[in-house]
């Protein structure tokens, strides 16, 4: 009798002790996840540290904290990269637009010339491929000064069928010279969006301009009641894995000559700005670019 007494006062001791031992790892456990959230989150060098006093706990914080001081340098190494680069690319831009403007202005001295039929065809060409070098050098130097300031990324409650609308009409000379008639389609009710006019100007300005340069002829523009845009068009010249990398930056393909692969890498630089969300796939035969951007409804602000 007093052996069984010994026997489960023994167990209940150590039914205690693992049960002190989970609850105290439970803790652990928790302190890690906020702390380690808190730590992504914040600019500090404030290590993670926690009260468990078990050993194989303590071992997991100090091994985060010291990947996660790894992450921090990484983020600030690659952050001051970033910023270097954006610098350099504007730096670039200013030096070859003086040079650019200085052969514009010889151009325009040699076309008021008396020259042979050659000659002039000779002219002819330099001129198209100074006006094209001076389109990418522009460009170059939007997307330069779009990345590094706040300029686009101020909002406030707008009707995007309007900007949409306003948009397209502004592409109308350049879409009727392709022969593309657009097939534009809204709802009843307008949409309203967080957003920033300017910025929703130039991505639906930059991802027209891509369609007029693949488009196959034709031009469909949806706006759906949930915020959602489509832009869709058959184009021939795009396979699967282009249309997916036309988002990134500098990125071309053949027939897009004399652009910089610029366009939609700034149409998702903004969107993403703007808490909006952007897209590219291929539906029945056709090459489709989306936009989802924050709505409002009563005045509040409702998620894409």
């Amino acid at each position: 009798m007093y052996l069984l007494g010994g026997v489960c006062c023994l167990l209940l001791l150590v039914c205690a002790g693992l049960g002190i031992k989970i609850v105290s790892m439970r803790r652990g456990a928790d302190e890690l996840r906020l702390q380690c959230g808190a730590r992504l989150e914040e600019d500090t060098n404030v290590g993670v540290d926690i009260g468990a006093m078990d050993g194989r706990m303590r071992a997991l914080a100090a091994e985060l904290d010291r990947q996660m001081k790894d992450l921090r340098q990484a983020r600030l190494r690659y952050e001051q990269g970033d910023a270097e680069l954006k610098k350099a690319v504007t730096n670039i831009s200013h030096d070859l637009r003086t040079p650019l403007t200085a052969l514009c202005g010889y151009m325009q001295l040699l076309d008021g010339e008396q020259v042979s039929p050659e000659v002039r065809e000779y002219l002819d060409v330099m001129k198209n491929r100074i006006q094209a070098m001076t389109k990418l050098t522009e460009e170059l130097f939007q997307y330069s000064v779009i990345v590094s300031t706040e300029k686009y990324r101020e909002r406030e409650r707008i009707s995007l069928g309007a900007v949409l609308a306003e948009s397209a009409a502004g592409f109308y000379g350049v879409l009727k010279e392709k022969g593309i008639t657009p097939d534009i389609r809204m709802p009843e009710e307008e949409v309203f969006v967080y957003a920033n006019r300017d910025g929703l100007l130039r991505i639906f300005g930059n991802i027209i301009s891509n369609a007029v340069k693949y488009s196959d002829g034709d031009l469909k523009i949806t706006l759906h009641p949930d915020g959602r845009i489509t832009f869709a068009n058959h184009a021939s010249g795009l396979d699967e894995v282009e249309a997916a990398r036309l988002f990134e930056r500098f990125y071309t393909v053949e027939n897009g000559s004399g652009s910089t692969g610029l366009g939609l890498s700034i149409a998702r630089t903004l969107t993403e700005q703007m808490g909006g969300q952007i897209g590219a796939c291929r539906e029945d035969d056709c090459f489709v670019i989306w936009a989802a951007f924050l709505r409002t409804e009563d005045g509040k602000e409702k998620s894409v």
